[in-house]
């Protein structure tokens, strides 16, 4: 078993591999060119693990201003950094969570049991519907009140039209209106709606802040409008079809008969258990799909996909433990620090936000196959190991890429006007993650940042200059200057902000100690770059098929 088997094959019902294994280039691990990259980015990653440990000791100046952060660990008589308050709420709730999913997950099993023709997932469909019920009230107590005639209205709105285009347009501009004025009135009080009604604001339930979560949600109502709407507007019944023979792309865009849109479909689709909270995203059409030719998940793959699952809940737990670095990052702990230190509390707190919602993820999916549902996977590769940023876009949440892909850039013509619908996408997607500067200034900055790959691309064909000896290394150019520029946008959006990159720009280009920094940074950058072109060669060879 090589590295590419355990970091990119995904398990899950169905492999993204080719028929035949591409024998492609001649392997280059063995070159001294490539032992030489091999032996410096390992060397590299050494020093990039020990400076965040060595400035989370207590010897550390400026360890106690983000000591208070700290909370008690038990790992090696370590503090832990629970600072992070996502993962703080999944970390803290992992049993309760587990005890839940077991919950559901046997009740469904007795389900099954209960009734000959329970292995129909279609016979499946109102008790998924009554645990959705369920769960919601136990989850947002009251708020339920508020969220069920939302979710109708967009159903009413979507069915009003039938295959009008004004039905999609219109789901949009409720959906979006909602997502504005939940942040607006912050999920709205009942005593706000009418006094006499104050009593009930009483009951919260254990997540009361239901209007935070929504935004996973309104992707689910978008989805099955536009669905609808183009199922409405296709001929013939698909009962017929063999979903044997599809594959994930096929499922999220393959129409079903018109019935299929109904509203208990709908509401079970929207509130699935497993996905409610955070995802992964499934289109209508693929959850439908699932339940009416049902997968054929292995025992052994959900297996292999729990090992995974722990493996990264114990790298989380081992890295909280040592580097205390979103406690620094959040109490702003780095005056009188080195750039590279500073550059490395920024390059491991974006590690930790890919590593907390790869776990989050895995959770909710790994729940999810258990059930018999196989939801696109979201992390497919670690973010170390990009060197392109449409490939860094499409391996990061990624259910949320082929939503954007498949209702936002295709209808607004995909790459016919590819610069504004890059920028309308990624202008939307900041808004939808948090209606807050830094998030749009992160969608300008990501949305700019990808003209330079796409001009390079134009310029330098693979096709046209592929078989140059020189190809590669200018590649690798290109991909320093890519990696440089996804760090700067994620740094802006998900880590320091605005206000803190500019002080580790002028820390950066401000003296002679951050140049010189900058350059190793940039040589390193180039032979880790030359790797991950020799990862992508063999994952052909192993019949791999990515595009990022």
């Amino acid at each position: 078993m090589r590295l590419v088997d355990l970091t990119v094959d995904i398990p899950a019902s169905s492999h993204p591999r080719g028929v035949l294994q591409d024998p492609g280039k001649p392997s280059r691990w063995k070159t001294a060119e490539f032992r030489f990259y091999s032996i410096s980015v390992f060397i590299v990653v050494l020093i990039m693990a020990w400076i965040p440990i060595a400035l989370s000791s207590s010897t550390n100046p400026n360890y106690p201003r983000f000591q208070s952060k700290l909370s008690r660990g038990w790992i090696a008589g370590r503090s832990v950094d629970n600072s992070d308050a996502q993962y703080r709420g999944f970390r803290s709730n992992f049993i309760p969570l587990t005890l839940a999913a077991g919950a559901y997950l046997l009740a469904k099993f007795g389900r099954t049991r209960l009734s000959p023709n329970a292995r129909d997932n279609m016979y499946l469909i109102p008790f998924n519907l009554g645990a959705s019920v369920v769960m919601l009230i136990a989850l947002h107590g009251s708020s339920a009140l508020k969220i069920l005639p939302i979710l109708t209205i967009n159903y009413l709105i979507s069915k009003s039209w039938g295959g009008s285009r004004f039905g999609p347009l219109m789901s949009w501009i409720f959906n979006v209106s909602i997502l504005f004025l939940n942040d607006r009135y912050s999920g709205y009080n009942f005593r706000d709606i009418a006094p006499s009604l104050s009593h009930l604001d009483t009951f919260k339930g254990l997540y009361p802040r239901w209007h935070i979560g929504f935004n996973i949600t309104m992707l689910r109502l978008v989805s099955f409008s536009m669905d609808y709407y183009w199922a409405c507007n296709m001929a013939g019944d698909l009962d017929h079809t063999n979903s044997s023979t599809l594959n994930e792309k096929q499922r999220q865009t393959m129409a079903h008969p018109e019935r299929m849109y109904s509203y208990p479909n709908y509401i079970s689709y929207v509130l699935y258990p497993p996905l409610y909270l955070a995802g992964p995203v499934m289109t209508f059409n693929d959850y439908i799909w699932q339940h009416r030719h049902p997968l054929s998940i292995s025992r052994s793959v959900v297996l292999g996909y729990s090992i995974r699952f722990l493996i990264s809940l114990l790298t989380m737990e081992f890295i909280l433990h040592f580097m205390y670095v979103v406690a620094m990052k959040n109490t702003q702990a780095w005056l009188g620090s080195t750039p590279a230190q500073i550059g490395m509390i920024g390059v491991w707190n974006l590690m930790i936000v890919w590593l907390k919602l790869l776990i989050i993820w895995r959770f909710f999916r790994l729940w999810a196959m258990v059930d018999g549902i196989d939801a696109p996977e979201n992390m497919v590769r670690c973010p170390a190991n990009n060197y392109s940023t449409l490939g860094f876009w499409r391996s990061w949440h990624r259910s949320y890429n082929l939503w954007l892909s498949r209702y936002i850039y295709i209808p607004l013509g995909g790459a016919k006007n590819v610069g504004l619908n890059t920028l309308l996408v990624f202008t939307f997607v900041a808004l939808w993650h948090d209606l807050t500067f830094r998030l749009l200034a992160w969608g300008w900055l990501a949305s700019l940042f990808v003209a330079p790959e796409l001009i390079a691309q134009y310029l330098l064909p693979e096709s046209k200059y592929g078989v140059k000896p020189w190809y590669r290394h200018v590649c690798a150019v290109g991909g320093v200057l890519n990696m440089l520029m996804l760090l700067a946008a994620n740094l802006v959006g998900f880590v320091i902000g605005p206000d803190g990159v500019r002080f580790f720009v002028e820390q950066l280009f401000g003296t002679t100690e951050g140049l010189r920094f900058l350059a190793a940074v940039a040589v390193c950058f180039f032979a880790a770059v030359q790797l991950m072109f020799e990862y992508r060669e063999e994952e052909k060879r192993k019949g791999i098929q990515r595009r990022c």
